[in-house]
């Protein structure tokens, strides 16, 4: 077997295990273990080839031996590989943490049978956006992942769920027709979907199309990523989930957006004239989200919030179009999928202990459930961003891509950034006061529910995960940095895809600056 056909794994794996698991639905545990087994098969598949990128660069599978123009393409490199293995990791950990979720659920109201086969094709479609090196099959993923999620959202079937997943639906349902007419509207002028021919292609054509082509598939893909202004959605819908679909929703879904725009705006669309408005979207996305947070009562809704306000950092290091700014903005996504699915699953053990997530109606938990602060307090910490964790890191690399952009637009978003972290910080401590300081009511003393060992093993291991980012963070950022330097260069992306010959055809590369050059070196106006 070639090294390349591991890159059809991450997708089908999951697709046969949803099957099989489909099969095996009177045989809970059996489903469990099957789909334990094929996470834990892509999680070793997801470091092959990160090993393999490493070592030798870009991987391209030609699916069927067709032409790249014609058939189905798939690509890792730095990026997708760093992608890959987060959100295996993620997954696998939020599977286990849920095996355990019957204990705080009601299990007649709970449809478990298709939890695992939904479950699994959620991964699939997330990988399938990842690998895809065609917009139609970038769509396909998207696709089976929405599909997914609206069943697990809706887990249970109680009224707030189902109105939530219709606000869901509804919107995720509308940015699809967008981003299918955008795949439209790309074929139409460049005559090809597969994106590293589109990096060729669309060089050439006039710049008032390509601003109307690159904004259609911003609008979709900042739907999906929950950008403000198109975020609302967000905070009305993933709160009712049981907490690990919340989980694998917060981590997970909305950084599938944020990759898809940074391959839109590094790929097809370097140097882009919209910079600044990804900038503007990036600064009201920090402000209204965390104000938004600080007002709420509710624990999910407060995480929520801070979820749009975090991405909003993710886009500051896209909109620089810097090397910095990409490659902090590449670590602080690994960062986020992991701190803020772990927040969501501690969130899920205080609802657990204390039978709600109001901060009016909880506390105490410092001393009756100690456990769960400490595993509460430290991922609430790193999304702070107080060092020395990985939040921190993350952040400093942001700022420091700022200063070197050295834009007035740049130091306003250092300004909002440095805001938004002292704020988080407020929003965290208003957390902390309510649920565990404040004095807890007779009916929680009286609650004396134990911690599942399951649920709290998957939480400490997700906080060691998001420890090693912390530890090896001077590795890592090297590593982004390599990442984003490939992903700018373009180079290495179209020749493994198109070969030597079309790479050449680039009209020209980006510095470190974020300046459009020639071959000769010589700087390109837009």
């Amino acid at each position: 077997m070639t090294i390349e056909l591991l890159l059809a794994l991450p997708v089908m794996l999951p697709l046969g295990g949803a099957a099989f698991t489909l099969l095996l639905r009177h045989y809970a545990r059996l489903q469990l273990w099957v789909a334990i087994l094929t996470l834990v098969a892509i999680v070793t598949v997801a470091l092959v080839l990160g090993y393999h990128v490493i070592q030798h660069g870009v991987l391209v599978l030609q699916i069927g031996n067709w032409t790249p123009q014609l058939g189905i393409v798939l690509v890792a490199d730095r990026l997708t590989a760093l992608m890959l293995l987060v959100s295996s990791v993620v997954t696998l950990a939020v599977l286990v943490y849920s095996s355990a979720q019957t204990v705080s659920e009601n299990i007649e109201r709970t449809p478990v049978a298709i939890y695992h086969p939904t479950y699994l094709a959620l991964v699939a479609g997330v990988s399938m956006a990842f690998l895809a090196g065609d917009l139609f099959n970038l769509y396909v993923g998207f696709e089976v992942l929405l599909a997914a999620s609206y069943v697990l959202l809706t887990l249970g079937g109680s009224a707030s769920r189902v109105r939530a997943a219709t606000t869901y639906v509804v919107v995720s349902l509308l940015s699809s027709v967008i981003f299918l007419a955008a795949v439209a509207a790309v074929y139409s002028a460049v005559g090809t979907v597969n994106l590293a021919e589109m990096a060729v292609r669309l060089d050439g054509i006039e710049p008032g199309t390509r601003m109307i082509l690159e904004l259609m598939l911003l609008v979709a893909f900042g739907i999906k990523a929950a950008i403000f202004p198109l975020s609302a959605w967000l905070p009305d819908s993933y709160p009712t989930a049981p907490a690990p679909v919340t989980a694998v929703f917060a981590g997970l879904l909305t950084k599938v957006g944020i990759y898809a725009i940074l391959r839109l705006e590094t790929l097809l669309f370097p140097a882009s004239q919209i910079s600044n408005l990804l900038l503007a979207a990036a600064a009201l996305s920090l402000l209204i989200g965390i104000f938004g947070a600080v007002a709420q009562t509710d624990l999910k809704r407060v995480l929520s919030f801070t979820l749009v306000s975090h991405m909003g950092y993710m886009l500051f290091g896209i909109g620089m179009t810097t090397q910095m700014g990409m490659a902090a903005t590449i670590y602080y996504v690994a960062h986020h999928i992991t701190v803020q699915s772990t927040l969501f699953l501690a969130a899920g053990l205080i609802e657990h202990r204390g039978g709600t997530t109001n901060l009016i109606k909880l506390g105490g938990l410092q001393k009756l459930a100690p456990v769960i602060a400490v595993l509460f307090f430290v991922p609430a910490m790193n999304l702070a961003g107080i060092p020395p964790f990985s939040g921190f890191i993350g952040k400093v690399g942001l700022i420091e891509a700022g200063i070197q952009y050295d834009r007035t637009s740049g130091w306003i978003l250092i300004g909002i950034s440095v805001i938004t972290s002292l704020l988080t910080l407020y929003a965290i401590a208003k957390i902390w006061n309510r649920a565990f300081w404040q004095e807890p009511s007779e009916e929680i003393i009286a609650r004396d529910v134990p911690l599942p060992k399951v649920m709290g093993g998957a939480t400490t291991a997700m906080i060691a995960f998001s420890l090693v980012l912390t530890v090896l963070a001077g590795p890592l950022m090297t590593y982004a940095d390599e990442a984003a330097s490939s992903v700018l260069e373009r180079v290495p992306y179209v020749s493994a895809v198109l070969g030597d010959e079309a790479a050449q055809d680039l009209q020209y590369r980006i510095d470190d600056a974020g300046h459009r050059l020639d071959g000769e070196g010589q700087e390109v106006q837009p």
